[in-house]
């Protein structure tokens, strides 16, 4: 069975903020309906938290490191999802049922498989 990374692109916002609890428990409840075929997945701090890493001068040159996300957007990446699906149809249909897919996007990926 094929694997899906859901990538959740959302309001950029601290989810552990108890405002967000109503929210959270959509999640949460998405979490308890999609058991069957979530394999991992995790939320995200706000991107004020996020360092940018960057090797200036390539492979074994100077390590640069900035505060913040590579890009400014409305919607940042908040969390994701690890799913297994039949198929890509069967993943964008439970990707659909994710919460962020209702206010903000949901981008699905088939994850590659290595030494299969």
């Amino acid at each position: 069975m094929a694997q899906y990374a859901t990538l959740i692109y959302s309001r950029d916002v601290d989810w552990s903020e108890p405002q967000y609890a109503a929210e959270m428990a959509e999640y949460n409840e998405f979490g308890a309906a999609a058991a069957a075929a979530l394999r991992g997945g995790a939320a995200l701090y706000p991107t004020s938290t996020a360092t940018t890493v960057r090797v200036k001068g390539g492979k074994g040159g100077d390590m640069v490191t900035s505060d913040g996300p590579y890009a400014e957007t409305k919607e940042a990446l908040t969390g994701f999802y690890l799913l297994e699906a039949d198929d890509l149809d069967a993943a964008l249909k439970l990707a659909a049922q994710i919460p962020a897919a209702w206010d903000g996007a949901v981008e699905v990926r088939p994850v590659l498989q290595f030494g299969q």
